[in-house]
């Protein structure tokens, strides 16, 4: 049986983000994950846990083997879902936190966000999306993009993670090198995590600004797992 791909979309989005990505791969078995983390409404957001909890459904829905993608935060509930006993055979971080048992999303950055974040009890704002995200994206593509950006829960970034599934099954880690949002330096210092490192000369969001591309890398993934 061919693997399927599920996708996870990272912090401030939703399963939107991938769909020019999926729409380069009309051939393959796609399920995309809503994160409980992301969304409009900040006192309904949920924490790592929702979402850990939402990439282990989405698991149980797939019949054979899967290749797990996490893009930015993303990567954190994959690392903390996974299981070879829910079919994942490989994951893929894109520009994406590869963390260990006890590390959370602010912790890694020593405990201080980063300048473009606007932190509230309940929720994490993003303040320039247009620079940090979507370096080399379209204009009209970032415009639709950042109107449909939402809230990040505070909880979901602080929390530590119980696991690390990386340390079970074998991984790839996809460094973006005009990354805006994560530094090259702390990507390829986290990609030392990952069995195979990949590179693409994207920004943040390579879904949006390089969609052939990223689906050709994940099919060879697929193919080597398949």
């Amino acid at each position: 049986m061919p693997p399927t791909l599920v996708l996870v979309h990272g912090a401030w989005h939703g399963p939107w983000c991938w769909q020019p990505v999926v729409d380069e791969l009309p051939d393959v078995d796609v399920v995309t994950v809503a994160l409980p983390s992301s969304g409009p409404d900040p006192e309904s957001l949920g924490d790592l846990t929702a979402d850990a909890d939402a990439v282990r459904a989405a698991l149980a829905g797939v019949e054979g083997p899967v290749v797990l993608v996490g893009h930015s935060y993303g990567g954190i509930p994959v690392t903390e879902a996974a299981t070879a006993e829910l079919g994942v055979a490989h994951l893929v971080y894109l520009c994406a936190f590869q963390l260990d048992v006890g590390e959370s999303l602010v912790g890694s950055l020593g405990g201080a966000v980063p300048s473009w974040q606007g932190v509230q009890p309940t929720h994490v704002q993003v303040t320039t999306p247009e620079a940090v995200f979507y370096n080399g994206v379209p204009p009209e593509l970032t415009a639709r993009a950042v109107a449909r950006i939402g809230l990040q829960s505070t909880s979901s970034v602080t929390q530590p993670l119980s696991r690390a599934a990386w340390r079970e099954l074998p991984s790839t880690y996809v460094v973006c090198e005009q990354d805006q949002a994560i530094p090259v330096p702390a990507q390829e210092a986290m990609s030392g995590h990952a069995g195979t490192v990949l590179r693409m000369d994207t920004g943040h969001s390579p879904f949006l600004s390089a969609p052939a591309e990223l689906a050709a890398l994940l099919r060879g993934v697929l193919g080597r797992v398949g």
